[in-house]
């Protein structure tokens, strides 16, 4: 069966479907030792010899991890200064898995990981709009005016945020400080706490506790957990349900 070129290098765990049209437009990629630059290109995956950089690509068999990420750990599978890395925490697994997203060196919580090109495009691509929820604490008592203004979306340097739900959860008295459940449906970059600093309160720690309906239920800091074929499912539905 014919197939995008994008979808079976994403699909063989190489990139995400969208590095993978970088890598074709690249000129990186080829199809039985011919270099293919136009991203409409099908091809026979169990035919073809498709190659990135010259190395063959194979299929793999999909792997999907939940992990609890640690504040000091970089979203990212090798770091030039040498910080520890999302990897690090998932070295004893032997495949090549990615992290879906991204979570700041500061920031904690819900991170998967994949080899899935599909089911990463499906959560990060802005159109599915995938639930992502944080625990923010905030310096200060943020008012609810203030509030509003990230429930309407506010204007970043990057363009208007989409509409956020904002919570406020605890306030702590002796430290000054808020704690905020918001909820959004972007992945700009850094995007909670410039919101937040947007209105006059930055954030002072950040946890992600949720996407979709993948919660940290049972897993200590740094520790993960295989997802299970029933949740795998209900994650690729999330995005054919936005494509129906």
């Amino acid at each position: 069966m014919l197939e995008r070129l994008q979808k079976v290098i994403a699909q063989a765990g190489v990139a995400s479907r969208r590095d993978a049209e970088e890598l074709i437009k690249a000129g990186r990629v080829t199809v039985n030792n011919k270099v293919v630059t136009e991203l409409g290109t099908k091809v026979e995956p169990k035919r073809d010899r498709i190659a990135v950089d010259n190395k063959l690509i194979k299929a793999e068999k999909y792997l999907y991890i939940l992990l609890n990420k640690p504040k000091g750990v970089i979203t990212a599978l090798e770091d030039p200064q040498g910080r520890k890395t999302v990897a690090d925490l998932v070295a004893n697994i032997p495949e090549r898995i990615y992290p879906v997203g991204r979570l700041d060196y500061n920031t904690e919580g819900l991170l998967i990981m994949t080899n899935d090109g599909d089911l990463t495009n499906t959560l990060t691509h802005p159109s599915h709009e995938i639930a992502k929820t944080y625990l923010a604490k905030v310096q200060g008592y943020p008012p609810e005016e203030k509030l509003d203004k990230l429930r309407v979306g506010i204007k970043l340097e990057d363009g208007m945020t989409a509409p956020a739900k904002v919570n406020i959860i605890a306030i702590d008295q002796e430290k000054e400080l808020t704690t905020l459940e918001m909820v959004i449906h972007e992945g700009k970059n850094r995007e909670i706490r410039r919101m937040c600093e947007a209105i006059g309160y930055p954030v002072k720690n950040l946890k992600r506790i949720q996407i979709a309906f993948l919660t940290l239920e049972g897993l200590r800091r740094g520790q993960y957990r295989h997802l299970h074929a029933g949740e795998v499912e209900e994650l690729k539905k999330l995005g054919k349900k936005q494509s129906d």
